[in-house]
């Protein structure tokens, strides 16, 4: 119990400077890039910090209209990817401001800070 209450009073103690390094972090999400191909590189996503594409090429040369069911899998399967690597991104950065700032391991803070995908 007095352990807790002593991790509580050294948090409340550096809140300035968690603050200041969370609001930092959610600055950088935007130049963070992840990126997910499918279809051996036949569809290729890039997505940014905000799970927001920024990216998306197909290589339509090879793509008959039949495949368009097919091409649509693929951009999902692609994009779900790229998504999926941001979120352990943004998760091994998070540990690292953590670990920096003194908190404890899956302190919990992307979803406090209403990052986006992150819960």
């Amino acid at each position: 119990m007095f352990k807790e209450i002593g991790q509580m009073a050294s948090l409340m103690k550096n809140l300035p400077k968690i603050q200041a390094e969370m609001k930092a972090f959610q600055e950088r999400l935007p130049s963070l890039n992840a990126f997910g191909e499918a279809g051996g590189g036949l569809v290729q996503v890039e997505v940014n910090g905000n799970f927001e594409v920024t990216r998306l090429h197909m290589n339509i040369t090879v793509m008959r209209p039949e495949d368009r069911v097919l091409f649509e899998d693929l951009i999902r399967g692609a994009t779900n990817l790229a998504i999926h690597r941001m979120r352990e991104q943004i998760a091994n950065e998070m540990a690292k401001v953590s670990a920096g700032l003194g908190l404890p391991a899956g302190a919990g803070l992307p979803g406090a800070l209403g990052i986006p995908g992150l819960s």
